[in-house]
């Protein structure tokens, strides 16, 4: 069941049969992997455009390992006309690499034959993504967030946070301070961990008692990039 049902591309192992088992068990293989991403990115959302990558690329690599084989020629021109073709795509979430060498991984396995070990991986994997999503491992306890306040250049401002800070977050660095309107007034970033189920408002409320209710914003930890502007 473990053993390779293409010996070799150039004997009788590497029938049309056997290329039809290998090129279906990708494309099976590629609709485990792609429902797992979406089951494990409910929560954040996903890119639809890369699930569908995800059932691709399996097919596409065993095909690829399938036409080249043993045959180091076909290797080399194929390293050639890949070597012209640029791939632009957007930066994502970490996890979509694991996602993608996965599959690879798939299509490298099912491409030499080797459909039992293929299936293991998969399941195997899979249920790995499904426990770590369960489980929330490495997922922080509270919010991480970006807090911008402002303060009057006669507030002495080393310290006058900490105390509501300590009360409402696990953990909270500052990060960098500018001056605004020639030294008028003081802007201060932090990058805090928010504890869970924390009021905001009652947050934001005592700040703003400290600060001479000047501005404050609040955001998702990379959500609004302009705050660091």
């Amino acid at each position: 069941m473990l053993e390779t049902i293409i010996a070799t591309t150039t004997g009788e192992s590497f029938t049309l049969q056997n290329a039809l088992i290998v090129i279906f068990a990708s494309i099976l293989l590629g609709l485990i992997i792609s429902f797992v991403h979406m089951q494990t990115n409910k929560k954040s959302g996903y890119n639809p455009g890369f699930s569908t990558t995800l059932v691709m690329l399996p097919v596409i690599i065993s095909i690829i390992i399938l036409l080249v084989g043993n045959n180091v020629a076909r290797a080399f021109s194929l390293a050639g006309a890949f070597s012209i073709i640029r791939f632009r795509s957007a930066p994502g979430d970490p996890k979509d690499i694991a996602y993608v060498f996965f599959t690879l991984a798939v299509g490298l396995t099912c491409g030499m034959g080797y459909i039992g070990y293929a299936v293991i991986f998969t399941v195997i994997l899979s249920a790995l993504m499904f426990i770590l999503d369960i489980t929330n491992f490495a997922s922080p306890k509270g919010k991480s967030m970006q807090l911008k306040i402002t303060v009057p250049e006669d507030l002495n401002y080393e310290g006058v946070f900490d105390e509501v800070l300590n009360k409402f977050a696990i953990s909270y660095t500052i990060e960098r301070v500018r001056t605004r309107d020639f030294g008028a007034l003081f802007e201060l970033y932090y990058r805090v961990q928010l504890k869970p189920d924390v009021n905001q408002k009652n947050f934001l409320d005592e700040l703003r008692c400290r600060n001479g209710n000047l501005n404050i914003t609040l955001t998702l930890s990379g959500f609004d990039e302009k705050v660091y502007a």
